[in-house]
């Protein structure tokens, strides 16, 4: 083969390369809308709805059970106490909250890919808990750590995703009480974007921050957010010890706290949306206070993960039109609170990587997009409701969240857009393959997903009949196969084994 034909299929490849990267050949730390936030709740709507939480808050109050330190520590902000109950007179949490920071830096050990929570900017994360993976290959099973490996992997090549997330799988060929060394890690290891800490517990969470330490420093872990943490409200009203505790370290060591509503409405809220926003708030409101009372100032992050349930069989349903006016409606509640927006994602209740699980996931990361979320949980390998983690969805979701980059980007308006050279080089019966405007702009002018199959029938029959779930499994093997991750300082890899084995040792395996 001649140099030249060599060097052409280099160039070619180059080019495909940065095609697939994301804008200008570099993955995007994360997405500045420049859309407007799309709203389907009224100012006067969501005053009723606040009114309402402030009366769930006084009148009925929240539940924060087995931990007395929080009782105390509400009892002496002036709060009613009555054993684990809690009640808040009116505008209290609203108070609390104005330390709160309305936006903040994630750090990454990579300060290219620091990503900003809050304002007009959308972080998209990976899946979240499944204990189940699955792929065309093998099938479900239980998932293990080299499982997590590979979606930690796949996360940091993916351009669209932000963020390496936290369990991208339960990786249960560990023991629960030690996995989380091996999850923690594995983010470091092999990504250098943000990533979640471990919440099963005080002292996984107190694990969490000491290799926080030694990755990044102990002053800089002090004065910085290089881990955010989800803690889920046990509803309806309900905090229990176990999120408690793991809120109460990360707070004390300044670092984020995700205050998310678990809800299923119809079982665990109200089956109205409205009546499940006030309690959506009540929740979101107690938990996000909290943090500020364990140390003014720390970031954290107005969550709502809602959806809702089959009346007919009680299994949970997504990508429903509820869901979607649930998200919408709780990202106004939080704009009003000043405070960043969790919701979203890829969700589906399909079992497989199908068109119900495309439809599905389609309705909820719209959603997400148009209404305003700041971090997008969930948002690539979310099957089964959340179940189990699926290697050919992640990068069928992967390659939507180009799209929604797309349109976050909303409409530019440049001599370059508005193309009127282009349009006078035509003029009336011509075509514009041939144009300089087309020429240069081809490349960059339309996104090009890597999983749809727009060729010919004849060419689609001749490339094997693939459908998309086929063309997904073969990409994220490519992926892996193609894998190389970022390096980390040899020191900072030797301290942290160093530290897992130590721990490790210091206690008994246990699957509690």
């Amino acid at each position: 083969m001649s140099d030249a034909a060599t060097s052409g299929r280099r160039g070619r490849s180059a080019r495909r390369e940065r095609r697939q990267s994301g804008p200008g050949g570099q993955a995007v730390p994360y997405i500045s809308r420049n859309i407007p936030n799309y709203e389907v709740l009224s100012d006067e709507g969501a005053e009723k709805i606040e009114e309402n939480a402030d009366r769930i808050l006084a009148e009925i109050g929240l539940e924060f059970r087995e931990d007395p330190e929080v009782i105390a520590i509400w009892k002496e902000a002036g709060a009613e106490v009555d054993g684990e109950r809690v009640r808040f007179p009116k505008g209290m949490l609203r108070e609390l909250l104005k330390t709160a920071p309305s936006q903040f830096t994630q750090h990454a050990r990579n300060p290219a890919r620091n990503v900003e929570i809050g304002g007009n900017n959308l972080v998209f994360a990976p899946v979240y808990g499944p204990p189940f993976v699955t792929d065309l290959d093998q099938g479900r099973r239980y998932g293990t750590i080299e499982d997590f490996r590979n979606f930690v992997k796949l996360a940091y090549m993916s351009p669209w995703l932000h963020h390496s997330g936290g369990t991208v799988c339960e990786p249960v060929d560990l023991p629960v009480n030690k996995r989380h060394f091996d999850m923690v890690y594995s983010h470091i290891k092999y990504s250098d974007k943000p990533f979640m800490g471990s919440v099963t517990a005080p002292e996984r969470a107190e694990d969490s921050v000491k290799m926080a330490q030694i990755t990044f420093g102990e002053d800089f872990v002090d004065q910085n957010c290089v881990m955010i943490q989800l803690i889920n409200a046990n509803s309806p009203l309900v905090f229990d010890a176990t999120m408690l505790g793991a809120l109460k370290v990360y707070a004390r060591h300044n670092q984020a706290c995700i205050v998310s509503p678990f809800i299923l409405a119809g079982a665990m809220s109200p089956v109205t949306v409205a009546g499940t926003l006030a309690q959506v708030l009540a929740e979101a409101m107690a938990g996000c206070a909290l943090t500020q009372l364990v140390r003014p100032g720390a970031p954290v992050v107005f969550g709502a993960f809602v959806s809702s349930i089959s009346m007919q069989s009680g299994a949970p349903t997504f990508g429903s039109p509820e869901g979607s006016l649930l998200l919408n409606g709780a990202a106004k509640l939080a704009r009003r609170l000043n405070l960043p927006f969790r919701s979203g994602g890829s969700f589906t209740a399909s079992k497989v990587a199908d068109a119900q699980s495309a439809q599905e996931s389609a309705q909820t990361i719209l959603a997400t997009v148009q209404s305003g979320v700041n971090f997008a949980l969930h948002a690539a390998g979310w099957l089964e409701g959340g179940l189990c983690s699926s290697y050919e969805k992640f990068v069928m979701d992967a390659d939507q969240l180009g799209m929604m980059h797309v349109l976050a980007k909303g409409i530019e308006i440049s001599e370059e857009t508005l193309a009127m050279d282009a349009l006078q080089e035509v003029g009336p019966g011509g075509h514009f393959l041939g144009a300089a405007h087309t020429q240069r702009n081809f490349e960059s002018a339309f996104f090009r997903s890597q999983i749809a199959d727009n060729n010919s029938y004849e060419q689609w029959l001749a490339d094997g009949e693939l459908d998309a779930a086929r063309r997904a499994n073969t990409k994220w093997k490519e992926m892996l196969r193609g894998y190389s991750g970022p390096q980390l300082d040899p020191g900072i890899d030797e301290a942290l084994q160093a530290f897992m084995t130590e721990r490790k040792a210091s206690f008994p395996d246990s699957n509690v």
